[in-house]
């Protein structure tokens, strides 16, 4: 593996995609080392591929851990996520801090454990091998893309490779709340033969507000409407031709939609965007999903609309969090008409495969000199 380009898989693809994952990379004559921590069949993985691939075992949450890992041998000149892992400015000086960052790295091995700080200190100044981030997905705010750019890391995601997945998951959540399947099905568990109180709405009775009709917006459109459902958006996306009618404020959108879905990025201007000014706004009974991210939707505001009787807000379906993975956390927790679930809007087999490849390609062809097409968040 003596001069090739090396990549920490710091999340394989699952289940047999990560086969699909491996042999993409393989071909375009990177050296592999994937990270077994979320590996589900470790001896078998290791059996099949122990031949072509080097392995580590870390919890890639844990910054120390992280960048001694990228640094190892070294050091790795790409790093892929998945699940999108926080790769701060810490991170980013000392991987790409060459030298002076590995003996700091190593330096911390023998003590135990330090800091993520200190092991960027130590980097100093210097250039390292780091030069490519992948993203297996939409979206790069778990990336500091100033530190990037400083340092000369490219990062580059997949935009699109899970819109289907998402606007049939959005889909989804409407439905469920619309007919309160979470409510019926614990009734009916418990033989509690139970009616609704009033008729659902059917959904070619309601209008369904899109905020950031890109990829994922347009086709969660597309569906809603040959559902029968009104369909209307607020930013760059679906024109009046597409059937779907332009809102000229966030104040228009929520004020006279009875669903509001949410896909916007995480940026500094989308933070916090929906509060409880803007809940107040909402169409007495409206429900409000986010496939997003956590962080645009204020989750102590929503769970305090939710536990209001009084509010117009009667639903949320809630997908991404503020805080995820080990330190999930919530103020939505425990509350009834709150459906949430673990960031999975994207994870269907198809998606996941498509985002996995294009990664790769993506990631093989900055490596290589070849930027043309890729798209590059920092670039």
């Amino acid at each position: 593996m003596l001069g090739r380009d090396r990549i920490l898989l710091l999340d394989a693809a699952p289940g047999d995609l990560l086969g699909v994952e491996l042999e993409r990379l393989l071909g375009h004559g990177l050296a592999v080392t994937l990270n077994l921590r979320r590996v589900t069949d470790r001896a078998g993985v290791r059996a099949a591929w122990g031949g072509r691939v080097g392995f580590a075992d870390f919890d890639p949450f844990d910054e120390a851990a992280l960048i001694a890992e990228t640094l190892r041998d070294g050091g790795h000149q790409a790093v892929k996520s998945r699940a999108g892992v926080p790769l701060r400015a810490a991170f980013l000086a000392a991987t790409a801090g060459g030298a002076a960052a590995s003996g700091a790295a190593a330096a911390c091995e023998v003590a135990g454990a330090c800091g993520a700080a200190a092991v960027s200190r130590t980097a100093g100044a210097a250039t390292g091998s780091l030069r490519v981030i992948g993203r297996a997905g939409a979206g790069t705010d778990h990336v500091d893309l100033a530190a990037a750019t400083r340092l000369g890391v490219a990062v580059t995601h997949t935009p699109g490779s899970n819109a289907d997945a998402v606007a049939e998951f959005a889909l989804a959540q409407l439905l469920a709340l619309t007919r309160d399947l979470a409510g019926h099905n614990a009734a009916s568990h418990r033989g509690d033969w139970r009616s609704p109180a009033a008729p659902a709405r059917a959904l070619s009775e309601l209008t369904l507000g899109i905020l950031g009709p890109g990829r994922i917006g347009r086709a969660l459109a597309g569906r809603a409407r040959a559902l029968g459902m009104t369909v209307q958006a607020l930013g760059r996306g679906p024109a009046e031709g597409d059937g779907v009618r332009r809102a000229d404020s966030l104040a228009e959108l929520l004020a006279t939609s009875d669903v509001v879905s949410v896909h916007l990025p995480l940026t500094a201007r989308t933070r916090g965007l929906v509060g409880r000014r803007e809940l107040a706004l909402l169409r007495p009974g409206a429900i409000l999903l986010n496939t997003a991210r956590g962080g645009i939707v204020d989750e102590l505001a929503l769970a305090d609309a939710l536990r209001d009787p009084g509010h117009p807000l009667a639903a949320a379906a809630v997908d991404t969090f503020e805080h995820e993975h080990a330190a999930f956390d919530s103020p939505l927790f425990g509350l009834p008409n709150a459906l949430l679930t673990p960031h999975v809007a994207g994870m269907t087999r198809s998606a996941m495969a498509e985002a996995a490849v294009r990664c790769a390609d993506h990631v093989a062809a900055l490596l290589d000199g070849r930027p043309g097409g890729v798209p590059v968040a920092n670039g």
